[in-house]
């Protein structure tokens, strides 16, 4: 599933061709995504300009010159071109939206399991939006904001820092990475970690966030950038899927479980 770094690459890709751009038409080749696309978004849109774009978590925001906006994500599948709007479309091109310009952006989501939707404003009291928590490269985020939430808290700190309501974009890749970095087991009750621990743990979310920024994301799957290449995050990864292979720290054969129904990479010797 695109996470929090994949959604930022993709936003930073089509922005130059969006912002500023005149919608023509929305065209919906197949509205049956994990939410239908309701039929009324066709006129909303019609006609506005888009102002700006921009992330909320995994969600991107189009928004439009009357207060409204576009809300878009990804799924576990999607993917988003820029192209000339006469490309024939593939199979699993679902949606459009065609720029006064000549050109669309496209949607393309072979699982389905995104979603598009019309948001008028306040847009952060949208359902999907109003209970999540900050982002993590955001000044509203640190590690005495985690301690202080953490406290009484007896989940393991992986489910901890990856709960969207404490914290936004940690998916499993990049808490499994920051874990290691911070040297923190991700078994460990959140609440029996210390301060000085969790201001670590915050400069490593920090940290791996923008490095696989950087890098375009991890190429795991079906993402892929806007220009069709995948990322390349993957080629850094130290712990995530590297079962049994040696700790680059210390040389221990790296472990595997589950924990809160997801796989779980740590050195059991760097991490306490």
């Amino acid at each position: 599933m695109p996470e929090l770094p994949e959604v930022e690459t993709s936003l930073r890709g089509i922005a130059p061709h969006l912002q500023g751009r005149r919608i023509l038409r929305l065209v919906a080749r197949e509205r049956r995504l994990r939410w239908p696309v309701e039929e009324e978004v066709d006129a909303r849109v019609a006609g506005q300009l888009i102002v700006a774009l921009r992330r909320r978590a995994k969600y991107l925001l189009l928004e439009l010159e009357q207060g409204s906006s576009l809300m878009l994500h990804l799924g576990m599948s999607g993917s988003l071109r820029v192209l000339p709007a006469d490309t024939p479309p593939g199979p699993h091109d679902h949606i459009d939206l065609v720029l006064e310009d000549g050109c669309c952006l496209r949607l393309r989501d072979p699982r389905r399991f995104g979603s598009l939707h019309w948001v008028p404003p306040p847009v952060e009291q949208h359902p999907l939006l109003r209970h999540l928590g900050p982002e993590p490269l955001s000044d509203a985020f640190d590690g005495d904001y985690l301690y202080r939430l953490a406290r009484g808290r007896r989940c393991a700190v992986k489910g901890f820092i990856m709960d969207s309501q404490v914290v936004v974009g940690i998916g499993n890749i990049y808490a499994s990475e920051s874990l290691y970095l911070a040297g923190i087991h991700p078994t460990r009750p959140a609440g029996r970690i210390g301060q000085q621990r969790y201001l670590g743990l915050a400069l490593a979310i920090e940290q791996v966030l923008t490095a696989a920024i950087a890098q375009g994301g991890t190429s795991l799957r079906d993402f892929v950038q806007e220009d069709g290449h995948p990322g390349y995050f993957a080629q850094e990864l130290r712990v995530y899927g590297r079962e049994g292979q040696p700790c680059r720290g210390c040389g221990a054969p790296l472990r595997q479980r589950r924990i809160a129904q997801r796989s779980s990479f740590y050195c059991a010797r760097c991490q306490r």
